[in-house]
């Protein structure tokens, strides 16, 4: 999921309760995030080619099941879609899925939290997570990429997108004036691949995209 405005700095971060504020803050501007990035990969190459990339490896490796981590309304799962990757969404918030299906009635979608993700072992091909991190408290990744590595198939990928930076945010209000209460966290590449390959996995690219902005993305690409 993307940040917009309506974030203030803190002097710290608590995980308690962060998953519920997660879900309930989604919930309540699922419809305005959902307008809110429509048509945003149109406006965003650098994106869309790594996507592109994305979707070409996994065809590389023989295809399979794609699962979209975080999917939101369900955009960049569609996306892929197009690219020829059979992907599925999952989200945590349950009106962020209704509106994915509502968007697009045919692809799978499902609530799931990706702490405990509810795929079998080596089942997927492939796990897009895709700047849906940003709400996870840093003592969480670790769990977060074993899950992953778990459900991925032997040489199965992962693309992790995300905010480039330190420290974290606490995001009160978004996407049409909404109130939300969710901690923005932004992290350096290094860290991110780090975490990656403690959880087993092997580091393939990194990329930065707007190095000059405010605020850059990150993608990584690795695989199992």
């Amino acid at each position: 999921m993307l940040e917009n405005d309506g974030a203030g700095p803190v002097p710290g971060v608590s995980a308690d309760g962060w998953l519920a504020d997660t879900r309930r803050s989604y919930d309540t501007v699922a419809g305005s995030y959902a307008d809110f990035v429509r048509g945003s990969l149109e406006q965003q190459p650098y994106l869309r080619a790594a996507l592109a990339l994305f979707a070409d490896l996994v065809h590389t490796a023989g295809g399979g099941p794609v699962a979209d981590v975080g999917c939101g309304p369900g955009h960049v799962t569609a996306r892929l879609r197009q690219l020829g990757v059979d992907a599925f969404g999952i989200d945590l918030s349950p009106a962020m899925i209704d509106v994915a299906r509502r968007d697009h009635p045919g692809l799978r979608f499902a609530v799931g939290s990706m702490t405990d993700l509810p795929l079998a072992d080596a089942s997927a091909a492939a796990v897009l997570a895709f700047w849906s991190l940003i709400h996870v408290p840093d003592d969480e990744i670790p769990a977060v990429f074993g899950h992953f590595h778990r459900v991925l198939r032997p040489g199965g990928l992962v693309l992790a997108g995300f905010h480039v930076g330190d420290g974290s945010r606490l995001k009160t209000e978004g996407y049409g004036g909404h109130p939300m209460n969710v901690y923005v966290h932004r992290r350096r590449p290094d860290r991110v691949a780090h975490w990656l390959r403690d959880a087993g996995f092997t580091v393939d690219a990194q990329m930065v995209f707007g190095p000059d902005d405010s605020v850059p993305g990150a993608v990584i690409i690795a695989h199992r």
